[in-house]
């Protein structure tokens, strides 16, 4: 049986009702669990675990991206997480009886799925990346909705599959092929965004820090604090305790 993790990102935090609908497709589903969703109303984001068959947890993904795309516009999108699209980031890991190889092209095939029916443009991040500098999802998502809204037409910026144009509401999404990801955010008691950002500089590996560690310093202005919010893309090479 071959299994993988997919762990799809949603642009949406806030409004229950509009949750419920994009995680419906998920529940009960053949072939494949719902073993997560948590919602976070400072980054107004939305992430899902799946596990499963692949092309169950594909068919599934395909009706929810479609309730996401018709329930969220990302024109009046506002959240401390950086993203580029209602369904941002959908990322393939491989579990039992899949290679990462397989996982790349389970990646692309669902690019080119979702491009089909939705006419969403779609990056390639991480493994499935098809140029080096896509590898790093920061530079896909680099300036954000707003900012590839400007720059999707630039060499640089042209999407993997799809016309060079955003989604008019949904914008665009990353679909990747990767290990598994540590994630966890800390708060500090304090309104000062420096203090979180020179943290997570001073972690991450493109300030000079540790080499597979992400990071990055957000206000969480309702809290009354600033957040490092920590990625951790291989924990084997880093693990936790050396990030903390």
């Amino acid at each position: 049986m071959r299994i993988v993790e997919c762990v799809p990102n949603f642009s949406e935090g806030r409004r229950k009702e509009v949750i419920d609908k994009i995680v419906e497709p998920f529940r009960n589903g053949k072939g494949f669990s719902l073993l997560d969703h948590r919602a976070d109303e400072n980054h107004n984001r939305l992430v899902v675990s799946l596990a499963g068959d692949p092309e169950a947890i594909m068919d599934a993904l395909m009706t929810s991206a479609g309730v996401a795309f018709s329930l969220i516009d990302m024109n009046a999108h506002t959240g401390a997480h950086p993203r580029v699209g209602a369904l941002d980031v959908v990322p393939f890991t491989p579990l039992r009886g899949v290679t990462m190889e397989e996982c790349v092209d389970i990646a692309r095939e669902f690019g080119k799925r979702l491009n089909e029916k939705y006419e969403v443009p779609v990056y390639f991040y991480e493994e499935a990346a098809t140029r080096p500098e896509r590898k790093n999802l920061e530079n896909v998502r680099k300036g954000q909705y707003e900012g590839l809204k400007k720059a999707i037409n630039e060499p640089e910026r042209l999407p993997d599959v799809g016309q060079a144009r955003l989604h008019p509401t949904a914008g665009a999404t990353g679909v990747g092929a990767r290990k598994f990801l540590v994630a966890f955010n800390v708060n500090l008691g304090t309104t000062r965004i420096e203090v979180a950002k020179g943290i997570a500089k001073s972690i991450r590996f493109s300030g000079g820090g540790l080499a597979h560690v992400k990071a990055i310093g957000l206000a969480l202005e309702d809290k009354g604090m600033v957040q490092v919010s920590v990625n951790i893309v291989d924990h084997e090479k880093d693990p936790l305790y050396r990030v903390l």
